[in-house]
């Protein structure tokens, strides 16, 4: 049986990333060291067999896959199930300002309970799990056989790497998600199989992990 391959890259470092300030579904763009960052991963994947190509479309992913799209020429396509978790009350703060206002909350946060709603419109971890399995075993029947490129988020990666390995999504993270990073995963009816994760061989400068 043929294997999808899926590429997932991170979008280009922002402001916010810098200031390790939460921005969720808040529509912010990249910074100019993103934009160097995501030409980089553009240059990087120039010449993939790519038949696809799908983004979030939040801002600082849009802005990363218009870079992508012009080396794979192809048109990009945009998919609300790849966007950011939503953060609730915690967008717009430092990890260290939530913590410091909302430490009820930030405790169930921080340690994974897989069931926290983070209030005022924010999403738990099994929402966002069911969010983007669902959205990247869609893609995987539309594109069988195929490789594909995704670009997306943070909170998005963290959850297409647990899902991928069969790990908890309440167990402490064991992996890097910088900016601009490149990951390989493929699947094969239903198992899925990690190839390559965090790939920045591509920059000049390491790409930002500032995620809890």
């Amino acid at each position: 049986m043929e294997a999808t391959r899926i590429c997932l890259v991170r979008h280009g470092e922002t402001t916010w990333n810098a200031e390790k300030r939460i921005q969720g579904q808040i529509d912010i763009g990249l910074n100019a060291a993103g934009l160097v960052q995501a030409q980089a991963a553009a240059d990087w994947l120039a010449g993939q067999p790519v038949t696809a190509l799908y983004s979030s479309d939040l801002l600082r992913a849009r802005q990363t896959a218009e870079r992508l799209a012009v080396s794979l020429n192809l048109l990009p396509r945009f998919r609300p199930a790849f966007r950011e978790r939503r953060y609730g009350l915690f967008e717009g703060l430092t990890y260290d300002e939530s913590r410091a206002r909302y430490p009820a909350d930030y405790h169930s946060f921080e340690t994974r309970d897989p069931e926290f709603v983070i209030p005022f419109g924010g999403e738990s971890l099994q929402q966002l799990y069911e969010r983007v399995s669902a959205g990247l075993s869609q893609l995987a029947i539309e594109h069988f056989g195929q490789v594909i490129v995704v670009v997306t988020h943070g909170g998005v990666l963290d959850i297409v790497n647990r899902l991928v390995r069969g790990n908890p999504l309440s167990s402490p993270r064991d992996f890097l998600i910088p900016n601009a990073g490149i990951n390989w995963v493929s699947v094969c009816g239903d198992s899925w199989r990690l190839e390559t994760w965090g790939g920045t061989e591509h920059l000049s400068m390491f790409g930002l992990d500032e995620l809890p």
